[in-house]
């Protein structure tokens, strides 16, 4: 490969602890021409910075002045890339070795391809999926988001049922390979999203520009995961409902629009009853608060999905579930991707 081909970006906001441990693994594992490290800070008062330039002089330090969050971080950095291809890689993450030759290969192949991301596995658990991409993200007609491997809380073990390259609706933010000025180009990622999602909008809008997210098995990486936000945190449970309205108002098509956001609404509801009854009030209040900001929120994103519609090149994609996944994980016992009626992935991927 030619120098500046790729920039392994770690986004980091006070993981200085995570920094110490896992990036000499990083630089270790993507040694190889063309490849380059830098770690974009988001104002952390942690010491993170003062490490990287101690202990670290090899890789490039980005420092932004306060947080900008996931989204806001990650634009500010990838707008000073120069690099063709840029992977956005979590700070909690060790990659196996030769883990970017493959991404890099796979998007050489295709202008067409807008990102690549890798198998992703459990950190703590080798052998199992982890819950952040596992072997590729799918999302179902009511804008639930699951992945080969994974299936809410439900993880599979890497037993080489998707070692197949293909085809998949959204990558993870987690270690994804994007190009970088198309990404530079079409805005990043959103920053109201602030963080949990946006890759996934990404994604989706990059599908309806008639572009390909693509998975590659043979390369790998290990996530620990909850290096931010713990799975339990309300403000967790605010951005993934607030986020997937955005995600939903934003992309979907013009026909079924408000009627699936309609239904998304009441399943909402069905959740914060059981948060109710469950005595989770921190999680309950998360939820309004997540509807509340939706509504507030709602006329700028009717200018936003305008201003998107403009651009639309395709809005059938096979790798929108037409089931529901709540429904048949939760109703039907389906746990595992391979259970699902999804013809049109299983037969390919």
């Amino acid at each position: 490969m030619s120098e500046n081909n790729i920039a392994v970006v770690i986004l980091n906001w006070n993981t200085r602890d995570m920094l110490k441990r896992y990036l000499p693994e990083v630089i270790r594992h993507s040694r190889f021409s063309g490849a380059s490290i830098v770690v974009a800070d988001n104002g952390s008062n942690d010491g993170s910075c003062e490490l990287i330039e101690k202990d670290f002089p090899e890789v490039q330090l980005i420092k932004l002045d306060k947080n900008y969050g996931f989204a806001g971080g990650y634009n500010r950095a990838i707008k000073r890339i120069k690099a063709k291809y840029s992977v956005l890689l979590n700070s909690d993450v060790i990659p196996s070795p030769n883990w970017l030759s493959p991404l890099f290969e796979n998007l050489e192949t295709s202008n067409n391809i807008a990102a690549a991301v890798p198998k992703i596995k459990s950190l703590k658990a080798p052998t199992m999926f982890e819950y952040a991409g596992a072997a590729g993200g799918f999302i179902d007609k009511w804008g639930y988001t699951f992945c080969r491997g994974r299936i809410f809380d439900s993880l599979e073990q890497d037993e080489g049922q998707y070692s197949n390259s293909g085809d998949i609706f959204w990558g993870s933010g987690a270690a994804l390979m994007v190009r970088t000025e198309l990404f530079n180009q079409t805005g990043g990622l959103n920053e109201h999203f602030f963080a949990h999602m946006e890759e996934i909008d990404w994604c989706w809008r990059m599908k309806n520009l008639g572009m390909q997210i693509q998975y590659v098995p043979d390369s790998e990486v290990f996530h620990l995961g909850g290096g931010t936000l713990s799975a339990m945190s309300s403000h967790k449970t605010y951005l993934n409902f607030r986020n997937n309205l955005f995600l939903l108002y934003r992309n979907l098509p013009d026909k079924g629009l408000h009627q699936t956001l309609f239904f998304r609404l009441l399943l909402d509801g069905v959740a914060a009853l059981k948060f109710f009854i469950s005595g989770d009030l921190n999680n309950l209040k998360a939820i309004f608060r997540a509807h509340r900001d939706y509504f507030r929120r709602k006329p700028f994103l009717r200018e936003e999905r305008t201003l998107l519609r403009k651009d639309i090149r395709k809005e059938n994609h096979k790798e929108i579930y037409q089931g529901s996944i709540i429904w048949d994980y939760f109703i039907r016992g389906k746990k595992h991707f391979g259970e699902l009626n999804f013809p049109d992935i299983q037969n390919k991927l």
